[in-house]
């Protein structure tokens, strides 16, 4: 744990320190964010913290390597594969940040991004069922990858409408997939290899929260610096990368008959922790589609809009957001964690209730100030 420690140290000072290199570069090639009808900052507003955040991962990666422990980890290719992934994705979204691509440009870019990490190795090669074990993919396995990672990249992305949302929504689901990960490196798998290949997400996961976190702080409401499509697109591919890492290259039936029950839950974990996105992404899709226009035409209607519609301030939005991405994505874990659901979803219920509440205090204050 010590080490991990460590490594989570290296992202978040790195990335933090190098935020304000990042915004006046950003100034200094005209990479802000100018106020739009469907955004929510007053002021132009400088983007490219995304490469703070990749010079934090690609820092902690390399400290990682130099530690005993760790060290076996990089015998396999997911940490180099995503490494020269993000940095493929980082360079996109800077393009986009400075210039402006087309959805079609930026869509055929991160493909590019991810069929490089696919190359590299890292890819689902297997699915563990129950009552079937693990079942090895072929052909199909490239099509899964590259679709999960699409899926993931761009539901980060359409999140990131608020000061400090994209970045802690990031955080949680990183921290959730590592709380994961390290019980079954440290609980239920020994031995050999077999601890180095599940050690791989558990790296991923932690050096990517240490990375949201140090850009946290420049990125709260009020934001000085805004990832932007160069950061939001990083955490996508690093959070899908982690969840292949984890979902589809162990073979979780190997794991004792008591824990039969988390052999589906890497199957599930990554939906569960990713739920707040991957919601609000399949909304836009559908309203815009129904709406005659691309899916990817942006608009002023995903669930951070409409909090702030029903009279929550800018910060509560964000914290109620965060709210259910913990809620979700940590009961997931806790479920593994317990060895059954019905103590856990019983816990989720009520704080599940007590989310609702909070999201409608809003709608509540607006009734009562309009009588």
């Amino acid at each position: 744990m010590r080490e991990y420690l460590l490594v989570f140290c290296v992202a978040a000072g790195v990335t933090y320190l190098l935020t304000p290199l990042a915004r006046r570069f950003a100034q200094r090639i005209g990479a802000m964010a100018e106020p739009r009808d469907r955004d929510v900052h007053a002021i132009p507003t400088p983007r490219l913290g995304g490469l703070a955040m990749y010079a934090g991962i690609a820092a902690a990666f390399l400290v990682a390597s130099r530690l005993p422990s760790l060290q076996g980890v990089f015998r396999y290719s997911d940490v180099q594969a995503l490494v020269v992934a993000g940095g493929l994705i980082v360079l996109l979204g800077l393009v986009d940040d400075r210039w402006g691509i087309d959805a079609l440009t930026k869509l055929a870019g991160q493909v590019v991004s991810v069929g490089v990490m696919v190359l590299l190795g890292l890819q689902i090669l297997t699915l563990t069922l129950p009552g079937v074990g693990a079942v090895s993919l072929g052909p199909e396995s490239v099509l899964l990858t590259v679709g999960l990672a699409l899926l993931t990249v761009n539901a980060i992305n359409f999140i990131d409408g608020l000061d400090g949302l994209a970045a802690g929504v990031g955080a949680i689901a990183a921290l959730a997939f590592f709380v994961f990960s390290y019980s079954l490196s440290s609980g239920q798998v020994t031995g050999g290899l077999a601890q180095e290949r599940i050690s791989a997400p558990t790296l991923i996961a932690v050096v990517l929260a240490g990375a949201c976190l140090g850009f946290l702080p420049h990125n709260f409401n009020p934001a000085r610096v805004f990832m932007g499509d160069s950061g939001s697109m990083l955490i996508g591919l690093m959070l899908a990368g982690a969840a292949v890492s984890l979902t589809g290259q162990f073979n979780y039936s190997n794991l004792p008959a008591a824990t039969a029950f988390p052999v589906l839950l890497p199957l599930v974990l990554p939906f569960a922790v990713l739920a707040v996105p991957f919601v609000d992404l399949l909304l836009a899709v559908v309203r815009r589609t129904r709406a005659g226009r691309s899916p990817f035409a942006p608009d002023k209607a995903h669930l951070h809009h409409r909090l702030l519609e029903i009279g929550h301030s800018h910060s509560r939005a964000v914290l109620i957001m965060y709210f259910w991405t913990a809620l979700l994505g940590f009961g997931g874990v806790a479920i593994s964690v317990s060895g059954g659901p019905l103590p856990v979803l019983a816990v989720v219920g009520v704080l599940a209730a007590i989310a609702l509440v909070l999201s409608n205090l809003g709608r509540l204050r607006a009734v009562r100030s309009a009588r």
